[in-house]
């Protein structure tokens, strides 16, 4: 084995410990609610407690409307940005960069200022109001990882030739994006799906000053309060994300094989 061989194995296990260690670490330590013995009762005394369903479900419904939300934005704006306004992508990507420089309490207060009950738009004045506005809060905390991975997924391929060869097929806008451009962009978007799920599951600022059930401050208050319980927590929300993220791959698995079954059937019809 070569020396560089033995270098990136070395980094790679050093990476995989850096990661790894903490949340043994963390594990173990969940485990120690009762004393002299390893148990379960911190897992148990927090899928007990009514409000950590109540803030998860919460969270993993604002998570899909952010999803939702944040490719209905950026794909359009991306495919747009590079078939027919080139020049004006350098302005496109630091406006997406800007939730990274901004402290998301400055975007926050922002918002409660701009669109509280006094305001033009008072979307604070109602619960359907308020989950919305932080719907779109979350949108832009994810706007530089959404953005991105769908701009590079659709650099991958040759889409201005894609789209004029679907124009001389008769096929117009909404439908070039929704079943030409997404089905080859859709690793993409599942990656910035990915992030934007973890985003709204642990993010705290935005749901603790609106005063709204998320599962973020759920997690801070159990770790003012208890002991063991956070880090079970910490454990089982992470276990639940990665049981997420591994259900929205496997639905894109699925949803990719059934259009090149689709795609083949067509073809061997049409031949």
């Amino acid at each position: 084995m070569s020396a560089r061989r033995l270098l990136a194995w070395a980094i790679l296990i050093a990476a995989v410990l850096f990661f790894a260690l903490p949340l043994i670490g963390m594990f173990e330590f969940s485990l120690r609610a009762r004393r002299g013995t390893w148990s379960l009762d911190a897992y148990a005394n927090v899928l007990k407690d009514p409000q950590f369903l109540g803030t998860l479900a919460y969270s993993a419904v604002l998570s899909v409307v952010t999803i939702v939300l944040g490719i209905l934005i950026v794909v359009p704006t991306a495919f747009w940005v590079r078939l027919k306004f080139r020049r004006f992508r350098p302005v496109v990507e630091f406006i997406t960069v800007l939730p990274l420089v901004i402290p998301p309490i400055v975007i926050v207060f922002g918002y409660l200022r701009l669109y509280n009950t006094s305001s033009w738009l008072p979307l604070t004045g109602s619960t359907t109001g308020t989950d919305l506005l932080l719907s779109l809060g979350y949108v832009t905390l994810s706007l530089p990882y959404m953005y991105r991975a769908i701009d590079n997924g659709l650099g991958a391929f040759d889409l201005k030739a894609l789209t004029e060869a679907a124009q001389s097929l008769g096929a117009g806008w909404g439908r070039i994006l929704y079943r030409v451009i997404l089905p080859n962009v859709l690793v993409a978007v599942l990656s910035g799906a990915f992030i934007t799920f973890a985003i709204v599951i642990g993010e705290y600022v935005f749901a603790a000053l609106m005063n709204r059930p998320a599962f973020g401050p759920y997690m801070v208050w159990t770790g003012s309060n208890k002991a063991y319980e956070p880090a079970a927590l910490a454990v089982v929300a992470f276990g639940l994300t990665w049981g997420a993220m591994g259900l929205l791959q496997l639905a894109a698995t699925l949803s990719t094989t059934g259009l090149s079954k689709t795609r083949l059937s067509k073809t061997r019809r049409t031949r």
